[in-house]
């Protein structure tokens, strides 16, 4: 049998600790949010890790544990030691997936991976979004229709500075006209890398059903289907010895 995908759903959690509008909405953070309904899916297992735990709580045996990372963030990005990312690196491009969200697109792993500035331009009054899916049939989709709505969410707005994404998955058009790629997926060495949009810590946004579908499809479609040892000594093959 096999056995669950384990995931770590780590968030800086900073705002529901210091905002009482974001305490309203994530009264436990929005990692044990995200950790609840995953663990409530078939096949997968889900703990957290939080910025102020000891080495974020990413320590290596953790994350040597870890199939797949959630990264949510926000007002930190600072904080997070370098020592962490190169981990977080290293076991991406050995065959963890690693799972970006909303404002996690500046934090200091997407860009070490992405090695662009990920700069975005982005608007905060509660306006609808429309995400429209790009790829029907992709595994990251299913079970959706030809969009999903959210009734009001924090803009964000081309041009989004990140490398010309391998998939594009969701496209965002916003009532103030403006679209964006909002679902991008990547292949680094053996690891998978899918950033997600939506999840603004002001509105329910991991409350809605079909932004946790694709959360859950995301975790099944990034889970490692192998690995690789970076920097490995290697021995001739000798396919060409006499």
């Amino acid at each position: 049998m096999a056995r669950d995908i384990r995931v770590t759903v780590w968030n800086e959690f900073r705002h529901e600790k210091e905002d009482d509008a974001v305490r309203n909405i994530y009264p436990d953070g929005i990692h044990a949010c995200i950790a609840e309904h995953l663990n409530a899916q078939k096949g997968i297992a889900a703990d957290t890790a939080t910025l102020d735990e000891p080495e974020h709580g990413l320590t290596a045996e953790k994350l040597d544990a870890t199939d797949v990372l959630t990264w949510w963030a926000h007002k930190a990005h600072k904080e997070v030691s370098d020592e962490i990312v190169d981990r977080v690196q290293k076991r991406v491009l050995q065959g963890m997936g690693l799972i970006v969200l909303h404002s996690g697109h500046f934090s200091k792993p997407f860009k070490r991976l992405m090695g662009t500035t990920c700069q975005l331009k982005w608007r905060e009054e509660g306006e609808r979004e429309v995400l429209w899916v790009t790829r029907p049939g992709h595994p990251i989709v299913e079970g959706l229709g030809e969009c999903v709505i959210i009734p009001h969410t924090e803009m964000y707005g081309e041009h989004f500075d990140i490398p010309e994404p391998d998939e594009l998955i969701f496209i965002s058009s916003f009532a103030g006209g403006e679209v964006f790629r909002s679902g991008c997926a990547w292949n680094r060495g053996a690891g998978k890398v899918f950033y997600f949009r939506p999840g603004h810590e002001t509105y329910p946004v991991y409350r809605h059903p079909e932004v946790m579908r694709v959360i859950t499809n995301a975790v099944r479609w990034t889970t490692p289907t192998g690995t690789m040892e970076i920097g490995a000594p290697n021995k001739p093959m000798g396919w060409f010895e006499k």
